[in-house]
């Protein structure tokens, strides 16, 4: 007999919602989790976030969860993290964005697609395997992270402590819906900062301007990423996008300083060092020239590469055929999880996919998530991990 009810399962994730954790709090969530854990005989270990690496300042109101059923090899690996994004304007939603709220069979509200019903599916079948006496075989391990939405802190911690050391393989519970995802690029995020010196407008001799030797290299950079070759047949083309740009503060001053953020997106054909090293050698150009430009690649999350077939892949293909009655694409895709902090060093042929419940509504007004999909994902979950565990190693 189930633990939980399919309203006890909405309830879940309606819980998890109502826990307002856009970019911060999550410890809150992993305390909610450590108790519904707790009170059906799961030990989990709540682990209080590091420093944060720019300021060294403490960040008591975040955290990382663990949490593990079976025992010994292998060891199956399970991500989810448990921020948000803000909710933009709160005006804008039709609903509460923390009340979830069922409009023509979808569950609107933040986070319900990213990705708190893939962490609460993911739970929940936890719960249910552990009161079957089950895995018999293996271990299931739950690594819920902080953090994910801006710098993955909360899984290069988990990495970092070793929780991937022993694991034979990771399932990501991002918002794939009914498609497997395999790989996925990588991503750098840069930090250009030009500092000047200030003068009147009437004077600019007088001063240095911060602005032209930074937007050269802006637009040598977009010239130069552009005309690469790169490109790959599943993940499609290399992508620079400059997305922060501020200068100056009052327009008949020359300004002093100005500040620009980039986004690359990388592929195998051309890595985050190869990008890294292409802006350090535009950098260079220009302070050479008398600029005085900094380069800062603040986030860099490697490209993640796995098996297209692998044991895992192929038995939640069949599982998701059968319960979604629906052919299962596996794919790539050009977003960033968590699978890049986790998966450092572990090499293109272990056993990776991100699947779970969701869609294309993340980060927008009106969120929602197909409550049928939600509940199906349990279930899928359920069968996958006990006959992935079963049949591996």
């Amino acid at each position: 007999m189930a633990v939980f009810t399919p309203e006890q399962q909405l309830q879940i994730l309606s819980d998890l919602v109502a826990i307002q954790s856009a970019n911060d709090h999550e410890l809150q969530v992993a305390n909610y989790l450590a108790k519904l854990l707790g009170d059906h005989g799961i030990t989990a270990t709540v682990l209080p976030a590091e420093p944060d690496a720019d300021h060294k300042k403490a960040e008591p109101d975040r955290a990382n969860l663990v949490a593990e059923i079976g025992s010994g090899a292998p060891v199956l690996a399970l991500s989810g993290h448990m921020d948000t994004v803000s909710v933009g304007d709160a005006d804008a939603w039709t609903s509460d964005p923390f009340t979830v709220t069922e409009r023509d069979g979808l569950l609107q509200g933040r986070g319900t697609t990213d990705m708190k019903a893939g962490l609460a599916a993911m739970v929940i079948a936890m719960i249910e395997l552990k009161a079957q006496g089950l895995p018999r075989k293996g271990t299931l391990r739950l690594l819920a992270s902080r953090a994910e939405e801006v710098g993955e802190y909360g899984a290069k911690e988990l990495a970092r402590a070793g929780y991937m050391r022993d694991a034979d393989a990771l399932v990501v519970g991002e918002p794939s819906g009914w498609n497997i995802i395999y790989t996925h690029k990588g991503s750098v995020d840069f930090r250009l900062r030009s500092q000047g010196t200030a003068a009147h407008s009437s004077m600019p001799e007088a001063g240095f301007n911060a602005i032209p030797p930074l937007m050269e290299v802006l637009v040598r950079a977009q010239q130069e990423f552009n005309a690469r070759p790169a490109s790959d047949p599943v993940l499609g083309e290399l992508t620079f996008s400059p997305t922060v740009f501020h200068g100056g503060d009052q327009v008949n001053t020359i300004p002093d300083s100005a500040v620009a953020e980039v986004n690359v997106r990388t592929i195998p054909q051309f890595d985050n060092d190869e990008a890294i090293a292409l802006l350090k050698g535009l950098v260079g150009e220009q302070n050479r020239r008398g600029a005085r430009i900094s380069l800062d690649p603040y986030m860099q999350e490697p490209v993640v590469q796995a098996p297209r077939d692998s044991l895992l892949v192929r038995l939640a293909t069949k599982l998701g055929e059968r319960i979604s009655g629906a052919t299962i694409p596996v794919v790539g895709v050009a977003g960033v999880t968590d699978a890049s902090s986790l998966l450092r060093g572990k090499g293109p042929d272990f056993p990776f996919m991100m699947f779970g419940p969701g869609n294309e509504t993340m980060h927008t007004v009106n969120e929602n998530i197909d409550k049928q999909m939600y509940l199906d994902f349990v279930q899928l979950y359920q069968r996958l991990f006990v006959e992935y565990l079963g049949q591996a190693g």
